[in-house]
């Protein structure tokens, strides 16, 4: 399985401030024609959604999307990385390509949202 890059190439690391994680969604919920909707599990094990951006160079640009196109095939293939709030290592996916916002000359900050596998 690929891995993400190395600190040479890339951060390591989501930038703290922006940085967002949703508990997993394993719900499935259906109306009832009359009292409290009926719940239960959706799947023994759930996607676990997070979001982030990371300050970059135009270098390390060309480096995440060689990365995202090339490695991961437009983001198909998962990754092992270390999730930010555990720091465990685990199988991870983007769940859209990167966004990128110029920040200052050679200087941009790349937003990314990825889902950890179960």
């Amino acid at each position: 399985m690929a891995a993400w890059p190395g600190s040479s190439a890339l951060p390591q690391n989501l930038e703290y401030q922006g940085y967002i994680e949703t508990a997993p969604d394993n719900v499935l919920r259906t109306k009832m024609g009359v009292g409290p909707d009926k719940l239960r599990r959706r799947e023994t094990a759930a996607i676990r959604p997070f979001s982030g951006s990371m300050v970059l160079t135009t270098t390390q640009v060309h480096q995440l999307e060689t990365f995202y196109i090339t490695t991961l095939s437009y983001g198909v293939i998962a990754f092992n990385w270390t999730r930010p709030s555990t720091t465990v290592i685990a199988s991870i996916r983007f769940v859209e390509p990167p966004k990128y916002s110029a920040l200052a000359d050679e200087l941009w900050r790349a937003k990314m949202s990825f889902e950890e596998l179960p």
